[in-house]
């Protein structure tokens, strides 16, 4: 798969991820890399971030959502590879 071509990745994060800023943090910068998709409060506490873009871009991507803002704190990320969706921007839902 060549560093061009479009996949996509779905992130379940716990831990200290709600109500510190995670969101907007994952906005910022799927923004920063390039990257559509959504990042979502779940009913649990966990996050759920949804990603598409460059295979490079998700990699880094992943990297961030790992430690997270400054003020979380990430205890697990579970990480899957996802079909492919059409966002136009990355959005907070």
């Amino acid at each position: 798969m060549s560093s061009t071509s479009k996949s996509a990745r779905r992130w379940y994060i716990s831990g200290s991820v709600q109500g510190v800023g995670y969101r907007y943090f994952a906005r910022h910068t799927a923004h920063a890399l390039g990257l559509t998709g959504y990042a979502v409060n779940l009913p649990d506490g966990r996050v759920e971030v949804y990603a598409a873009g460059g295979p490079d871009a998700l990699d880094e991507f992943a990297g961030h959502l790992r430690r997270g803002p400054r003020f979380s704190h990430v205890r697990h990320v579970e990480e899957q590879e996802a079909e492919v969706q059409s966002h136009g921007t990355f959005e907070i839902r």
